[in-house]
């Protein structure tokens, strides 16, 4: 399994959720508008991919900015904007905000999309082909209550919204069903630094109640620093963050290794890591720029959702492997040794990946 996850977890990037964000708003001029702020270095890169360039590495700001300029039109027609079925024309402009050599304030793109609404026009959908990931559109309309925000799929199309209606807000349902469900592809399948962590605890050993401990433990420190992160009371900026997580999945993996059984002093690192996740599963949670109401329930239920996918990594991995296997005198050498060292492979790239961007 962690072999099969090696290339992947490689190439894949930290928390994509909420890394992408879109204001949609239909104008009482008979116009609408789009507000994309998104990471400027993997949309370059996704449109050189599309035209068959070679990929920027690691881009300084000018070049970024050059680079992103010419492909203003590319940009545009990965927009799809329907009315009752009917493309709208779409025109894109180009913004930027942050700095780049400030870590609070990352430098991101800023895609200012518009265009016409039809006369009569009754509902309108909004399609963007430029993400892999998980991300919130908030749609509203000038002259009208509320807002809508509707959680999309990499380039999926989003269901009709109301050019007419008010916006009603969600209840306090809705938002625990919504954001539960992100705790969970947050770690299942979009997490996979969390999900390698939650292998290298499970392949240590093959009782449950060692797992558990550590899992309890890695439980309460993430619970800890992501309701204190979110609303303010700590804070270290994601640059940090993420090579530490990333340190943290290979440690977990060398001493399966070279230490080979439970110490006194493993469940007190994995609470220490656990400290370390929960900042990253808040600043996922953060960049969604959620109102005040919404906050809490949201928080509570994207923790449990996060909890729900690491009990589904631990069933998976004891009834796949480790139940069937783990009196075999092959288990470890043959199993455990490789796994846990293509883990520590990945997560030592990762730590590089994540330095050096």
């Amino acid at each position: 399994m962690a072999f099969a996850l090696l290339p992947i977890a490689a190439g894949a990037r930290a928390h994509e959720i909420g890394t992408t964000r879109i204001s949609f708003t239909l104008h009482q001029t008979q116009t609408w508008s789009a507000e994309v702020i998104t990471p400027p270095t993997p949309l370059l890169n996704r449109l050189e991919a599309a035209a068959g360039q070679p990929l920027s590495s690691a881009p300084d700001v000018d070049a970024l900015r050059t680079g992103l300029d010419g492909f203003r039109r590319d940009i545009a027609r990965k927009i799809e904007v329907k009315f009752d079925g009917v493309a709208s024309p779409v025109a894109v402009s180009l913004a930027w905000s942050g700095e780049s050599a400030d870590a609070t304030r990352p430098l991101a793109v800023v895609l200012h999309a518009y265009g016409p609404v039809p006369a009569g026009a009754r509902n309108v959908t909004w399609r963007y082909r430029l993400v892999y990931s998980t991300y919130p559109v908030v749609f509203s309309s000038e002259g009208m209550q509320g807002s809508e925000t509707q959680w999309l799929e990499a380039d999926t199309q989003s269901p009709p919204v109301s050019v007419l209606a008010d916006r009603r807000s969600h209840t306090t349902l809705e938002i625990l069903a919504q954001y539960l469900a992100l705790g969970f592809r947050h770690i299942v399948p979009e997490g996979l630094d969390h999900i390698l962590f939650v292998l290298g605890i499970v392949l240590l050993t093959t009782e449950l109640k060692p797992v558990l401990v550590q899992v309890t433990a890695f439980t309460v420190a993430h619970s800890v620093t992501l309701g204190l992160t979110m609303y303010g009371i700590v804070s270290l900026s994601p640059p940090i963050v993420e090579p530490l997580i990333a340190l943290s999945v290979g440690y977990v993996a060398i001493e399966n290794v070279v230490v080979g059984r439970i110490t006194l002093w493993r469940p007190a690192v994995v609470f220490g890591f656990g400290l370390l996740h929960g900042m990253g599963f808040a600043d996922a949670l953060r960049e969604l720029r959620l109102p005040e109401a919404e906050v809490l329930p949201a928080l509570v239920s994207f923790n449990l959702g996060i909890e729900l996918a690491q009990l589904v990594i631990i069933a998976a991995a004891f009834l796949t492997v480790a139940i069937w296997h783990r009196d075999k005198p092959w288990y470890r050498p043959r199993f455990v040794l490789p796994a846990s060292a293509a883990i520590a492979a990945t997560a030592l790239f990762w730590t590089v990946r994540r330095i050096f961007p």
